[in-house]
Order: C-alpha cells, then sequence, then structure tokens
C-alpha cells in the first residue's frame, strides 16, 4: 500500500488523515467485497461518497488516484525473484475479484509467485486463522516453515498466532525487505 500517496491526497483536499483509506477499505461493504461477495462497482461508489460527506463537498475521484498509485515496489519484485527456486513465494492478499488481471496483466508479475491467494477467490481474508492455513496447505508447508510479510500489523499477528515468523513491512516508513528476511535466515541462494 502506497500509505504515503493516501496521506498526501488526504492533505491536499482538507480531509482528516486516513480518510481515503478509511472509506475505501473500513467497511461492511469492503468486507463483502474482499470475501468475493457483492458489486465492486458499488462498493467504489459507495466509498466516494462517504468520503464526499467527510469533506462536505465534492471531491475527485480520490480512491482512483491512490488505486493508480499502487504498484510492485521494484526491490521487492527482484527479491521475489531471487528467492526462487530456494524458496516457495506466494501472495496472500486481501482483494477484490481483480487481483489475478491486475498481476498478470497490468503489473505482469503473477509468474513471480508459485501461489496466489486471493480473499476475493477463497471467501476469508487475513487476518482470519483459516486464511493462514490454507495458504500453507496450498504451499504443501507448515505454518513454521513459512515467512508472512505485511503492512498491517493485526495481520502479522495473526500470522504468528498460526505458527508463521512474520514481518511488518513498511516501504512508507524506509524498510527494507531483505534485511528483514535476511534476520530471518531467508536470503536468495540459501
Amino acid at each position: 500500500m502506497r500509505w504515503d500517496v493516501a496521506r498526501e491526497l488526504d492533505r491536499a483536499h482538507g480531509l482528516p488523515r486516513s480518510s481515503v483509506f478509511d472509506t475505501l477499505y473500513r467497511s461492511e461493504t469492503w468486507q463483502a467485497i474482499e470475501r468475493g461477495i457483492g458489486d465492486p462497482i458499488a462498493w467504489r461508489e459507495g466509498a466516494h461518497r462517504a468520503l464526499e460527506a467527510r469533506a462536505g463537498c465534492p471531491l475527485p475521484r480520490l480512491h482512483e488516484e491512490w488505486r493508480k498509485a499502487q504498484g510492485a515496489i521494484e526491490a521487492n519484485i527482484e527479491l521475489a525473484g531471487a528467492l526462487r527456486p530456494s524458496y516457495k513465494v506466494s501472495l496472500l492478499s486481501n482483494a477484490d475479484v481483480s487481483l489475478r488481471g491486475r498481476l498478470e496483466h497490468d503489473i505482469g508479475i503473477h509468474h513471480l509467485f508459485d501461489d496466489i491467494v486471493c480473499s476475493a477467490e477463497i471467501g476469508m481474508a487475513k487476518p482470519e486463522p483459516a486464511v493462514f492455513h490454507l495458504a500453507c496447505e496450498r504451499l504443501g508447508l507448515p505454518p513454521a516453515a513459512c515467512v508472512f510479510v505485511d503492512d498491517h500489523e493485526p495481520n502479522v499477528k495473526a500470522a504468528q498466532d498460526v505458527g508463521m515468523a512474520a514481518v511488518l513491512f513498511r516501504v512508507d516508513r524506509g524498510d527494507d525487505l531483505r534485511v528483514h528476511l535476511r534476520a530471518l535466515g531467508v536470503a536468495p541462494g540459501r
């Protein structure tokens, strides 16, 4: 997530902190969308209306601006490629049904993963314990043999609770994923 972009959009439009994020992802509608239920267009429209209600005036499509700013973190893309074939690399994402298409056609990184677990395709989402177990099962590994990386602390804690090593990674705070993984004994070529 480009938290820095969301904060800048909030600031530039005089919105309270986390408005762009909260109106898009902290709703019952999103909880349904990330589990594959509901209409993604209606979700985005509802989020925009909620954002305008917070602002008290019409706004440009800030959620779309923020979503367009999301992209691959080049250093992490290189790292994912370098970790294979020594390690299995999987993506576990709370996402809507467009995730696979975006990974394949928009970003072009789907080939870097041994598996992609999309919440909207399986009907459950992080931080539910079952989603971590499913991700491990699909890789054929026990949780203790896996390292989970996420930018949301409750998801990191949930992964630890099921027995995975876990890393809180925030690019907007200058984190270096190689350093975090190396501290856990995970490095390319090992």
